[in-house]
This record gives structure tokens, sequence and C-alpha cells, in this order.
């Protein structure tokens, strides 16, 4: 029986570590991609992940994630986002145009990956791709400039996917992580002001778990105590 396979993009020690035990817990084949794989292997290693080394913002690199998977692509996550604070006079055009290339257009590539997988699977729900945002995608703050336009563009691809793939079966939705995320061990001092990775895991589970009578195609997750 061909086995699911989950692909997380921009894979680390936080969110995507939480997300890949979620998903290995349903019996996901897991496929890991990030810039440096060596970080991964306790995580490959506890979730029978296979483990990838790529530029998200290259084309060709992900194109070749998507060409060989180990099964029916059924969902695709991404994490990677890139930033530069600084007043914006003293912002260092290349630099930005990165950070551009890693929140946005990485993401598009791997829409446009997954997408064109899963239109070829069957059944009504035939995949979900998710997007992992910030507030910097709904309000810009001040010498984030970099981080405001790549989360803006973000945004704005999962709405415009959303509105042309859920008629066709695809769940596409964004979520703006409005605030810091903690560790798995939250410390004492955290509180409730860190987000907790499990828990946003679980909520990533739940939107992957709707009814296509009811798709999100955005969620914001906050702490109680996080202003909005």
């Amino acid at each position: 029986m061909t086995r699911n396979v989950a692909v997380i993009v921009g894979t680390g020690s936080g969110l995507s570590a939480s997300l890949a035990r979620q998903l290995a817990a349903r019996d996901m084949q897991l496929v890991l991609a990030a810039r440096d794989t060596g970080k991964l292997k306790d995580l490959a290693g506890e979730t029978g992940a296979e483990t990838v080394a790529m530029d998200a913002s290259d084309p060709a690199q992900m194109a070749a994630l998507f060409s060989d998977l180990p099964g029916r692509l059924s969902i695709a996550i991404y994490n990677p986002s890139a930033r530069q604070r600084a007043p914006l006079v003293e912002l260092d055009p290349e630099s930005v145009r990165t950070a551009i290339e890693v929140t946005a257009f990485g993401a598009f590539l791997m829409g446009q990956q997954a997408a064109r997988l899963m239109l070829e699977n069957e059944g009504d729900v035939k995949g979900t791709i998710l997007f992992t945002g910030a507030s910097a995608g709904v309000k810009g703050f001040a010498k984030s400039a970099p981080f405001a336009m790549g989360k803006f563009a973000q945004r704005g691809l999962a709405q415009s996917m959303a509105r042309e793939l859920h008629p066709q079966g695809i769940h596409v939705a964004w979520v703006n992580i409005d605030g810091a995320i903690g560790d798995a061990q939250p410390t004492a001092a955290d509180g409730d002001r860190r987000l907790d990775p499990d828990a946003i895991a679980t909520a990533y589970m739940a939107l992957i778990d709707q009814h296509r009578s009811t798709w999100s195609n955005e969620l914001s997750l906050r702490p109680w105590v996080e202003s909005f």
C-alpha cells in the first residue's frame, strides 16, 4: 500500500520538529528539507524521516525535492523565512533580495511543486499545503521592511492559491504565528508568553483534519497575553 508523504521545508529543532513528530505518529512518511541536514540526524532517526539538503529559494533544488517522493504527497509545509532588521535607509539591497527570495519566492516554489503533484491524486481531498506566517504578514513593523515584504507576499500567495485550489480539492492555509515560539521544554520565566511548538503543531493537525465544508484559509495563533 502506498504511504502518504508529508514534506516539511525548512526543518529545524522547534516547530518543524514538533510537526515531524506529530505527523510521524500518524504513520506519515516524512521528507525533511533544510540547508543543513546534519542537525536533523536525531529527529530523522526518531521519526523515520528522509532528509534532503537544499536551498528553498532555488527552483531546480525545489523541483528535485518533489521529483522522487517515496509515496503519495499528502501534506506540504513551508517554514523558512529570512529577516534583516535595520532602518530603511541602511538596508543592504542584496540582503533584502535574499530575504524576499527565501520567505516568498521559496514559498511559491514549494506551493507550485506540491500543487502539481496533489492535483494528480485521487479523491475529493487531494492534499494540504500550509505556510508558516507571522504577524509581519498582517502589519509591517518599523525597521523590519524585508520581513514584512516577504510575509505579506507569502500571505498573498496563500490567499491566491486557496481561491484557485480549494475548488480542486487542495486545502491551502497561511498560519499567522503572532508571537515568539518557545522551546519544546519551556522555562518558568517563559510562562505563557511564548507559543509552545507542540501546541502550534497540534493546531496544524487540526487544519489538516478540517472537513472540506469548513476549510480555513488563514489561522492566527497567539499567546493569550500577546496584544493585537
